[in-house]
């Protein structure tokens, strides 16, 4: 049997990047200001009542072709490599793993996002994830866009939480998904999942971490604070910390500390267990409910 895995869960723009991913190449590529092009794209998507994923969609491939300036996979996958990611980034992930098997447990990193698993995988850090749950076009023989393949808005996040928790992580099986599976076989318990955002459209998955024992953490710029600030005032959220992902911060000390209550308590939960098997016939009345998820 493996180590204990403990897994991060991941919003991207403003979370790990520093804005909507379209902003930095996409949308200059049409000619388009940000505020131009989500303008266009909200206002199709509320005319039409069309969800707000696939109506940005829509537009990305309207747009380009009215513009004539169609394009392909790979265009999207290149746009990724200019994205600006927030400091410290992109040494987290090795840090976090090797700090993660030192209190011996196995780190993953997933993405939940809304934006385009194309331009993620063109950034520097694609490789750090075991999984990316992103929107996603299905591209015909000529690599051009012609339907949405996932189309991924806030409460859609929620089943990968749970393809996680079960280590189910094909999107196109559900049967699996659906099965009944005890609680000590899932893969990764919600109790070791960590779940990092930036903002309302987080507050599902955010939600699931505090009532199943998991951790939420929101990360803010300055000119979300005040909206990061209402998700821990109204409970949303376990923490707070600036964007800064650099060693020795706040939001690095913190995460430790967790990664450390993780791991101790999933030990003391398998000594639990074996005195249970041992015992043969139930638990000692002092323990009963003591590490109820």
């Amino acid at each position: 049997m493996g180590m204990p895995v403990i897994a991060f869960l991941y919003d991207f723009d403003k979370t790990l990047c520093t804005t909507d991913m379209q902003n930095y190449a996409f949308i200059p590529s049409l000619g388009m200001t940000p505020g131009e092009f989500w303008a266009e794209a909200n206002g199709f998507g509320r005319r039409n009542r069309i969800d707000g994923i696939l109506a940005y969609m829509y537009i990305m491939i309207q747009e380009s072709e009215r513009k004539n300036r169609p394009f392909t996979r790979k265009d999207l996958v290149e746009k990724g490599r200019d994205i600006r990611l927030f400091p410290g980034v992109q040494e987290w992930f090795g840090r976090i793993n090797d700090f993660g098997a030192a209190q011996g447990v196995e780190v993953e990193h997933y993405v939940l996002s809304s934006g385009l698993r194309e331009i993620i995988e063109g950034s520097s850090i694609s490789g750090e994830f075991r999984e990316i749950y992103a929107s996603e076009f299905f591209y015909d023989e000529n690599g051009r866009p012609v339907w949405p393949k996932l189309a991924v808005n806030f409460t859609a996040k929620t089943q990968f939480v749970y393809r996680i928790n079960k280590g189910v992580l094909d999107v196109s099986d559900d049967k699996t998904l659906n099965d009944s599976m005890p609680d000590d076989s899932k893969r990764v318990p919600f109790r070791n999942m960590i779940y990092m955002g930036d903002g309302f459209s987080d507050v599902p998955c955010m939600k699931m971490m505090r009532a199943y024992g998991g951790q939420a953490i929101a990360v803010y710029q300055s000119e979300n604070r005040a909206g990061v600030e209402e998700l821990l005032a109204r409970g949303r959220v376990d923490f707070m910390f600036p964007a800064d992902y650099r060693e020795d911060t706040a939001l690095d000390a913190t995460v430790k500390n967790i990664i450390r209550k993780m791991a101790i308590t999933g030990r003391l939960i398998d000594e639990n267990h074996r005195q249970f098997r041992r015992m043969g016939e139930g638990v000692l009345p002092n323990q009963v409910g003591l590490f109820d998820e």
